[in-house]
């Protein structure tokens, strides 16, 4: 028998080979976030901007026909789509050109008192009285009642302190280029007229072209005089005026800055000139090749005339990825994969909701049905062994769900007319693949083989996506919401829930295999390696980006390691823990502050946010999303702590609430237990402090749940087989 020396022995070996692996682990991070996931552009010298601002305006609504201009720009210039999130779901047009003036997202009061603010009127746009924006009070009043900050005047006020003057044309255009007191001096309606003059007068100008307000999605109190198709030819005319009177050597950058009404989705930006000839755009902030977001805009307007952008801008200059020429099958395909950003994104962020509610509710049912079939309540003895087959078959596939659902985006699924139908046949097909593999593979034999198998398959889909930019988790059913502007890359929530959950299951099989080996020393090194990968992943600046994961992570890897040891969590070593992931946390996210503000991740701009003194804005900002997600989610989302605590209950009395079978499972799972045990701690923890933390326990258990019961069922198929051909002998004798 072990002693507990040599298991304190074995400890220290294993934390030793921990802490190395962690170093040299974040130090390759680190090193490779450095040097720039996105290669930064060589300096440029100064120059002349112009950006032309509209709204409402995606790239399915660009042809050469219909928008010739627009088309022109493509051709011969970089784009992307244009995440133009503002305070709420939908942005109105002067949310917008709020936006650009303070470089993070920023909105205008709404008419209305409905509980929804993309159900309120947007307000008109800005009057300029006696060179002051007339509304900027109220503009403020707006920004002080956020916890975003937003620093309204900043875009003007970062080029008058630099001795560079702004020019704004147009009635929106004036939101955009006052300064922080609200007062603008030069300033123009927009005239066609005059435009050769109005465009050649400063450095930085900015031109309102108007905006696209769609009809049929409207809220309440307003109204289009044109169909969208007649406004988007308006504004398309008006563009190739801005660019045939601009001045010559000047970056011209065209933005849909708002949405059209109510919906939200992902609009367009595109820019030519001496800084962006043909290709698609680049954004280090998105770490997105043709994905920007609007505070890049203010970010590049700045950099575009040799100004420094401040660490407050929540976006980096937009750089090109140049493509070989400017054909016009070069420019067609571009425009293909732009449309796909904003087809996939658009329609996938309807299908969510209803996924969700779907499968969490069609896994109640299953599970329902898996407690009668415990208690022995459904299936005769007769019929027993085929229902166990069924359910085990059953669970398996439930478990292969959520993986699938990223390796849809393999496929165009949004391309067919009917998306719900496309989507659901590629998720089925990829479920009906790992499903029979777990199944049928050498290690079907095991009752924990199954789990094993596609808790690696996860683990390892979600490693490839987050090391090589995160494409299928971007607009995928159970990942990153291009529209919804909070990620781009790396492992939000849900991803880090699945993650942390196949990691851990993972951890426990092989760990289980071992030590029902009698290699107990190579399951703690086992778990070790697991658990360092995935932390890594996790944590790295450069790859998972995740404040919030290790947090959970640790603990729960640290726990499953101790009793695969034998030993026991005392409060030392969970005070000790717990300061150790602190520790772990403040040293990325210092690593991460120290390089180029454009490069940094959440983690960076937390520690600047402590700096600045608005870390806590940050902390109340994220409380009240997991707030209003549980409202939103109302009732499903009330199961959650139910269901977390009714876990722990089970697990502390193996012999209670019907889970004897779970106990009959440890058998052939020395460390399932264990394992169990630290899910639920991670789950808990990365509930507890996150935000839309709600989402991590139900997430991780539609992982989780069925591959348990997946274990279960074959220990009780097991019993069964055994039992039946007994019975059947004493019935022939």
């Amino acid at each position: 028998m072990t002693s507990l020396r040599t298991l304190s022995g074995v400890t220290r070996r294993a934390l030793a080979l921990a802490l190395a692996l962690v170093a040299v682990l974040a130090g390759l991070g680190v090193t490779a976030a450095s040097s720039g996931a996105t290669p930064r552009a060589a300096a440029e010298p100064a120059g002349a901007v112009v950006l032309i601002g509209t709204g409402g305006i995606s790239w399915s609504d660009i042809d050469e026909e219909s928008t010739p201009n627009l088309w022109l720009l493509l051709r011969d210039g970089s784009s992307a789509a244009l995440a133009a999130r503002s305070v709420y779901s939908n942005t109105c047009p002067v949310d917008g050109w709020l936006g650009l003036s303070a470089g993070t997202r920023a909105a205008a009061p709404r008419e209305g008192d409905t509980d929804d603010a993309a159900d309120r009127a947007c307000t008109g746009p800005p009057s300029v009285v006696s060179g002051q924006v007339a509304e900027w009070g109220e503009y403020e009043r707006a920004a002080r009642a956020t916890s975003f900050d937003a620093p309204l005047g900043l875009l003007a006020e970062q080029a008058e302190d630099a001795g560079v003057c702004v020019r704004s044309v147009g009635r929106y255009a004036a939101a955009g280029g006052a300064l922080p007191d609200g007062s603008i001096a030069r300033w123009s309606d927009f005239d066609p007229d005059s435009l050769l003059v109005d465009l050649n007068a400063c450095p930085v100008t900015l031109v309102d072209v108007g905006v696209v307000r769609d009809s049929e999605d409207l809220p309440e109190g307003e109204f289009a005089e044109q169909t969208r198709a007649e406004q988007v030819r308006t504004i398309d005319s008006r563009i190739g005026a801005v660019v045939e009177a601009g001045p010559n050597g000047a970056d011209f950058v065209v933005a849909s800055l708002a949405d059209a009404g109510r919906s939200e989705r992902l609009r367009l930006v595109v820019a030519r000139g001496p800084h962006f000839g043909p290709g698609t755009l680049v954004s280090r902030s998105t770490r997105q090749v043709g994905l920007a977001q609007s505070p890049d805009l203010t970010a590049t307007v700045l950099q575009g005339v040799g100004l420094d952008v401040p660490d407050s801008v929540a976006g980096a200059a937009l750089t090109s990825n140049p493509a070989p020429d400017n054909s016009e099958r070069r420019a067609a395909s571009r425009l293909q994969t732009l449309r796909d950003f904003d087809e996939s994104s658009h329609d996938v962020h309807d299908l969510v909701e209803p996924f969700f509610q779907v499968f969490a509710y069609g896994q109640l049912v299953v599970y329902l049905l898996v407690l009668l079939v415990w208690k022995g309540r459904i299936g005769s003895e007769r019929t027993r062994t085929a229902v166990l087959s069924r359910v085990r078959t059953l669970s398996v596939a439930a478990a292969a769900v959520p993986v699938s659902t990223f390796l849809a985006n393999l496929a165009p699924w949004w391309r067919f007319p009917v998306e719900m139908v496309a989507l659901v046949a590629v998720v089925g097909a990829f479920v009906a693949v790992i499903a029979t593999a777990a199944l049928k593979g050498p290690w079907r034999y095991w009752a924990l083989g199954p789990m094993a198998f596609v808790a690696a398959v996860t683990m390892a889909v979600l490693v490839v996506d987050i090391v090589t930019g995160s494409r299928l988790q971007l607009s995928s059913l159970m990942g990153l919401q291009p529209v919804v502007a909070g990620r781009f890359y790396g492992i939000g929530n849900p991803t880090f829930a699945l993650f942390a959950t196949a990691s851990i299951l993972l951890a426990t099989a092989v760990s289980s295999a071992l030590v029902l080996g009698g290699r107990r020393k190579a399951a703690a090194i086992a778990v070790t390696v697991i658990g360092l990968v995935a932390l890594a992943i996790d944590a790295a600046p450069v790859w998972g980006a995740d404040g919030g994961g290790p947090p959970a992570l640790v603990p729960g890897i640290v726990s499953l390691l101790l009793a695969v040891l034998g030993m026991q969590m005392t409060f030392r070593r969970a005070l000790a823990v717990a300061l150790g992931v602190v520790l772990l946390f403040f040293a990325v996210a210092g690593l991460d502050w120290l390089r180029d503000p454009a490069d940094r991740t959440h983690l960076g701009r937390f520690i600047q946010a402590m700096i600045d003194g608005t870390a806590t804005d940050i902390v109340l900002r994220k409380g009240e999303q997991n707030l209003e997600l549980i409202r939103e989610t109302a009732p499903l989302s009330y199961l959650v702590p139910v269901a977390i605590l009714v876990l722990a209950v089970v697990l502390a009395r193996p012999t209670s609430w019907g889970s004897r079978a779970l106990r009959r499972s440890a058998e052939q799972g020395p460390t399932l237990r264990a394992g169990l045990v630290a899910l639920l701690l991670t789950l808990t923890i990365g509930f507890a402090v996150n935000d839309s933390g709600i989402a991590i326990p139900a997430v991780g258990a539609a992982l989780a749940v069925p591959l348990i019961v997946s274990v279960t069922a074959a220990t009780l198929l097991d019993e069964a087989r055994e039992v039946s051909p007994t019975r059947a002998g004493r019935r022939r004798r």
